[in-house]
């Protein structure tokens, strides 16, 4: 089962198939595999992963680092709850360090991230504190890389 789950998370695009194919497990198996982790939650989604420097479509992504005071009887999870129903997270993650979670959200404009920042999720009742970090440059995520010119071969297109 582990293999067939770590062909889907590399390209959720394999067919059954394919993925029997790459496995040796019988093309049955690989489809009831991938039926019982969708229905046990195991497999939660598929995404493609877009390059949007190469589109037209402008957008910021920001890493927030967020402090908060703990509820008494959930702890964090309560207010990690009330976090991520905001549309604008696009994940959130309970870390060690300097603080308590890290937010990544995506947004048109920097000041529509300030926004959410100022307006909603510094407003929340146990954020204590908040650090915006913007994504200047993306090379790898979720083992993707993503191909960047070097600067000499910037500077040679202008030419």
């Amino acid at each position: 089962m582990l293999d067939i789950l770590r062909l889907l998370e590399q390209d959720c695009t394999l067919t059954p198939v394919q993925i029997s194919a790459m496995t040796g497990h019988d093309i049955s198996e690989v489809e009831r595999v991938i039926t019982d982790c969708q229905e046990k939650g195991i497999i939660l989604g598929y995404k493609a992963k877009i390059d949007w420097d190469k589109t037209r479509q402008e957008t910021v992504t920001a890493i927030i680092d967020v402090s908060v005071t703990p509820q008494r009887g959930s702890g964090f999870d309560r207010v990690a709850e009330r976090i991520y129903q905001y549309d604008e997270v696009e994940s959130l993650y309970l870390v060690s360090g300097g603080h308590d979670f890290s937010i990544v959200i995506n947004g048109r404009t920097i000041k529509e991230v300030a926004l959410f920042v100022a307006e909603k999720l510094s407003q929340l009742e146990n954020v204590t504190s908040t650090a915006t970090h913007f994504m200047l440059r993306r090379y790898k995520e979720n083992g993707v890389i993503f191909a960047h010119p070097t600067d000499e071969q910037e500077r040679m297109s202008l030419l």
